[in-house]
C-alpha cells in the first residue's frame, strides 16, 4: 500500500484545533474552528473522494480518539461518505498505551512501529492514509515512509498553536506532483519526498 498523509495547515503551518473550538485546548490554544466552513464544494468532494479511496487509515491517539468520538460514533457523521470509508475499512493506532480501543476495527500497533507499518505497506493495493496526526506524521516522514504528502492550506494566520513542522528538525525536499487553488483562496498541494535537499556552496 501507499502510504499518504493529508494535513489542514494555516498559512504559518498550525494543524492545532482546526475542525472545532474544543478539539484540542493544549497549551492554551484558544483559535480553535479555523478551518470550519473553509473551502468551496470542489475542495469538500476532493477531501471526500480521497477518504474513500482508502484501502485502511492509521492514526495517532489523539487523533484516533477524536474520530473515534465523531465520526465513529454519531449518527449525522456516521451517514457521511466520509464517515461510511471510516468504518468500513480497517483503522491502525500507533499508541503505547490504548488498550481497549473502542471503534470497531482496529488494531493497535505497538512496539518497532517502523517493522509494523511496513508489513502494512507491503500490503497489495490501495492507500494507508494518515489524517491530522501531527506528531505521527513528523515521524514517519522522519523514517522515510511517507510516499505522498498532502496539505490544504487554509488562508488564515493564526500566530499560535501547534504547527506541523517543528522548528527545528529533518530537512526534506519534495516533488510537487499537483497544486490547485480553489474559489475561496484554499489550496490544496501534493507532494512526494524526494530525499534531502540541495543547498548553495559557500
Amino acid at each position: 500500500m501507499k502510504l499518504t498523509t493529508m494535513t489542514q495547515v494555516s498559512i504559518d503551518g498550525v494543524m492545532q484545533g482546526n475542525g472545532a473550538v474544543s478539539d484540542d485546548r493544549r497549551n492554551g490554544f484558544e483559535r480553535g474552528g479555523w478551518a470550519r466552513g473553509k473551502g468551496d464544494d470542489e475542495t469538500r468532494t476532493f477531501i471526500t473522494q480521497t477518504y474513500q479511496r482508502a484501502e485502511a487509515f492509521l492514526f495517532g491517539r489523539r487523533t484516533y480518539e477524536l474520530f473515534a468520538g465523531s465520526w465513529g460514533s454519531v449518527d449525522q457523521m456516521l451517514a457521511h461518505p466520509i464517515g461510511v470509508a471510516l468504518n468500513g475499512a480497517p483503522k491502525y493506532v500507533a499508541s503505547t498505551t490504548l488498550t481497549a480501543p473502542r471503534w470497531e476495527v482496529t488494531t493497535v500497533l505497538r512496539g518497532d512501529l517502523a517493522a509494523a507499518i511496513g508489513e502494512l505497506k507491503a500490503k497489495s493495493g490501495g492507500e494507508l492514509q494518515v489524517h491530522g496526526s501531527g506528531a505521527l506524521t513528523r515521524w514517519l516522514l522522519e523514517n522515510d515512509l511517507v510516499d505522498e504528502m498532502t496539505l490544504i492550506v487554509i488562508p488564515v494566520i493564526l500566530g499560535q498553536g501547534g504547527r506541523l513542522f517543528s522548528e527545528t528538525g529533518p530537512d526534506l525536499a519534495l516533488d510537487l506532483v499537483e497544486s490547485r487553488v480553489d474559489s475561496k483562496g484554499v489550496t490544496i498541494q501534493v507532494y512526494r519526498p524526494a530525499g534531502r535537499p540541495e543547498y548553495a556552496s559557500a
